[in-house]
């Protein structure tokens, strides 16, 4: 009797076992290609890094790492949904549910290595909202920062009057965003009010320093001539002119955004005297993270409760079809509850938990339906 006893389990050890590696691909797979989707609207971002900023094809791989990695705690429910409802939703197109419970094979142990996917992944999401996605885009903020101080193409635009390099008025009719070197070079210098000085160049190199990109530069100019306007107009040819420029301003380390709050960031500011509106930010980061991961184990239970049909088979694509249809609801529900938050019309928590609610309440309903 024990024997049979071990056997039975042993099969069912090996059932769970199959369904559960059977479910890994479908997640990676739905992973790339829920990636590929939201990568597909950020192409006109990256062609402007490309072409406009001169971005070289490393620091290009970088940004779309950076991206990636802050967009993982959002897409672990959707590929983790999608894993699941595919696999049981081709073994009831196959009958093979019919089958494993024509053997004596219950639900429940049919559906714990979805449940057991589910956790595993709900908790890898949890850590990866508040560690590894806050550091993804934080150093994408670093990085883009950094780019737009190292690129003079990022501050100036041929063709058009630029301010802000250094205090100056600069135009340049010609841009090589690669070499930054300029052609037709126009320059208003007023850092000396009592002598402003006009500056007109053939070309022009803008060359910074390593160690202070941004804030310190000399601006190597050619063939031109330099104006100035006192008591009597002075002009003054020459072949080569270095403008010598030092940004007045102090260094400062971009402030982090919301997405960017670790952890210990977001339990220091929940117990500071924040400003209302501020807390409230402070509140939706807290409780959007942990419902994203609670959300895996919930959307785990209704791919289980949509994939399993013992009435009617359907097609296999029809796995794929629910699913965008339930993150498509989902999203929409949730963005519209968070907007609620942010105005102060609902509480933080019971804006951002509520999709959770419902869905998590539907999903119970679809695990009854079948377990009948």
């Amino acid at each position: 009797m024990n024997q049979v006893k071990l056997s039975l389990e042993m099969r069912n050890f090996r059932i769970q076992l199959a369904l559960f590696l059977e479910m890994l691909p479908g997640f990676f797979l739905g992973l790339s290609v829920f990636l590929l989707i939201i990568l597909m609207f950020q192409v006109l971002r990256l062609t402007e890094f490309a072409l406009i900023h001169g971005v070289d094809v490393a620091t290009l791989a970088e940004i779309i790492l950076f991206i990636c990695i802050s967009l993982l705690p959002a897409l672990f429910p959707m590929s983790l949904l999608f894993s699941i409802l595919w696999t049981y939703n081709r073994l009831s197109y196959d009958s093979e549910i019919l089958a494993l419970r024509a053997c004596g094979l219950s639900l429940w142990p049919i559906m714990t290595p979805a449940l057991v996917l589910s956790l595993m992944i709900g908790l890898f999401s949890a850590q990866t909202s508040f560690e590894m996605a806050p550091w993804g885009n934080r150093q994408f903020e670093v990085l883009f920062s950094n780019l737009k101080q190292t690129k003079a193409a990022a501050t100036i635009k041929q063709g058009t009057f630029s301010e802000g390099l250094f205090d100056l008025v600069v135009y340049a009719n010609r841009i090589d965003s690669n070499t930054d070197k300029m052609e037709d070079v126009f320059i208003y210098d007023e850092r000396d009010p009592d002598q402003p000085l006009t500056i007109i160049a053939k070309t022009g190199v803008l060359q910074r320093d390593e160690k202070l990109p941004g804030h310190k530069a000399t601006l190597i100019l050619e063939n031109g001539s330099i104006h100035r306007k006192a008591e009597s107009h002075t002009k003054i040819n020459f072949e080569t002119f270095d403008v010598r420029l030092n940004d007045p301003l102090e260094i400062r380390e971009r402030e982090k955004s919301a997405p960017s709050w670790t952890l210990s960031d977001i339990l220091t500011k929940l117990n500071e005297p924040l400003p209302p509106k501020e807390m409230i930010k402070v509140q939706i980061e807290w409780h959007k993270r942990m419902a994203i991961a609670v959300l895996c184990l919930i959307f785990g239970l209704m791919g289980v409760g949509l994939g399993i049909q013992t009435n009617k088979r359907t097609a296999k694509s029809s796995g794929f079809v629910l699913c965008l249809i339930v993150i498509v609801l989902y999203w929409v529900l949730y963005i519209s509850a968070e907007g609620f938050a942010r105005s102060g019309q609902l509480p933080a928590a019971l804006a951002i938990w509520s999709p959770n609610f419902l869905f998590g309440s539907y999903a119970l309903y679809s695990i009854k339906k079948i377990w009948n």
